[in-house]
């Protein structure tokens, strides 16, 4: 008989996001009144620019005609899409074959799918806080036993735990591990790692012969030229590190969904040969997915132009803008505030020792605005909120005038 994955039922989460939509659902039947504010979203809010545009109309009307009509693309990703990034790289010194980029239809696809190339019993760790769905795949998968509710943790995990004493970046684990998730810059805090910090966790995995996991989604963010925008500018990284990204937030794709993973072919595990988990990725995407769609593609291929990058680093100065914006205004309130400056995330300290959702409800009730409770995002963000530069500029402009008006602190 059939029976059910009972690691679905250790799942903690599901908590966060339809709590906030319960409480800010809850005070607006209240307040019928009252307009919300949501600086706590992740999602961009900015129309997609115009090269973006074009390209994907272009493939439309392609698609219109049987001359051009083109259905089934390759598995792994549009040739010219893997070369663009292949170049895109280069750019930065880094070197990539087309063959170890795959295309997909997002980076929360890659973290969660990439796991599967990975034994069971292999040993997790994972940032804290961080973005839960390299928390949650992996308990899916079996590689935790239960959750400590009270210690808002699962079981066999190793916690990287991210404070302000380490600048939200924690070193690497004392431990031995043989899977290491790092997101930089990092959601929910905001914070970047350092050339020396990336060191430390690639050489470490090197002894180890564990693998990096990194996600850079939020990399086009960095502006500090002395921070890394890739794990592949640390030397070693090559041999024990993948790489996912986005085009989502770098060209406002959360909708259009275009990611890629990056698997160099030197790239070993402790019972492996180079080029064994390229080829097991490989197989899995062409097996399991059919490619992200052609018109996807051929808009994120008009991102790697020149005209388009120009266009994307514009709506990212727009969004860090906002990010700017509201800095300045928590900061003029004496909160304490990270982030922000080289990422989209500004990670804030709740006044008078609040717990996350106690200042979360604190303002929602007096300045109607919605933030993200930290302590969602793990045990170490308990006292913290995240605070998202997406939305639109004058909803951010109205969003910091309430607070700074109707927050007592």
């Amino acid at each position: 008989m059939a029976t059910i994955n009972q690691n679905f039922n250790k799942l903690a989460g599901g908590y966060l996001f339809p709590e906030i939509a319960r409480r800010a659902n809850a005070y607006q039947n209240e307040n019928p009144q009252k307009v919300l504010y949501r600086l706590g979203i992740g999602n961009t809010t900015e129309a997609l620019t115009p090269s973006v545009i074009k390209a994907m109309a272009q493939k439309v009307e392609d698609l219109s005609k049987r001359e051009t009509y083109s259905g089934y693309g390759d598995e792994q990703g549009d040739k010219a899409l893997r070369e663009a990034i292949s170049d895109f790289y280069k750019k930065r010194e880094i070197s990539l074959a087309a063959d170890e980029i795959f295309i997909s239809d997002g980076a929360k696809s890659d973290a969660a799918n990439i796991q599967s190339l990975f034994a069971t019993d292999n040993i997790v760790a994972i940032q804290n806080p961080a973005y839960p769905v390299y928390v949650d795949t992996n308990v899916v998968s079996g590689r935790s036993s239960d959750y400590d509710q009270k210690k808002n943790q699962y079981s066999k995990f190793v916690y990287l735990s991210g404070t302000k004493e380490n600048n939200f970046f924690s070193p690497p684990p004392k431990e031995k591990v043989d899977l290491i998730y790092l997101c930089s810059p990092n959601n929910p805090t905001g914070a970047v790692a350092t050339k020396e910090q990336l060191q430390q966790y690639v050489d470490y995995a090197k002894k180890q012969r564990a693998i990096i996991i990194f996600d850079a989604a939020y990399s086009e963010y960095i502006s500090d030229a002395d921070l890394p925008k890739s794990i592949y500018e640390i030397p070693g990284a090559y041999e024990c590190a993948i790489e996912i990204n986005s085009f989502s937030k770098f060209a406002g794709f959360t909708g259009v969904r275009v990611g890629w993973s990056v698997v160099p072919k030197k790239t070993v595990v402790e019972n492996s040969v180079e080029g064994e988990l390229n080829r097991h990725w490989f197989r899995r995407q062409v097996t399991f997915f059919n490619g992200a769609s052609n018109i996807s593609q051929a808009g994120a291929l008009a991102v790697l132009s020149d005209e388009g990058l120009a266009e994307a680093k514009e709506l990212i100065g727009y969004y860090m803008e906002n990010a700017r914006i509201i800095r300045e205004a928590l900061e003029t309130l004496n909160l304490v505030v990270f982030g922000g400056d080289n990422a989209p995330y500004l990670w804030v300290e709740t006044p008078n020792n609040l717990d996350s959702w106690q200042f979360f409800d604190q303002l929602l009730n007096q300045c109607q605005v919605i933030a993200t409770p930290g302590v969602g995002f793990g045990s170490e963000g308990q006292n913290y909120v995240r605070f998202s530069a997406f939305g639109h500029r004058e909803n951010i402009l109205a969003a910091v005038k309430s607070i700074k008006e109707n927050l007592v602190i």
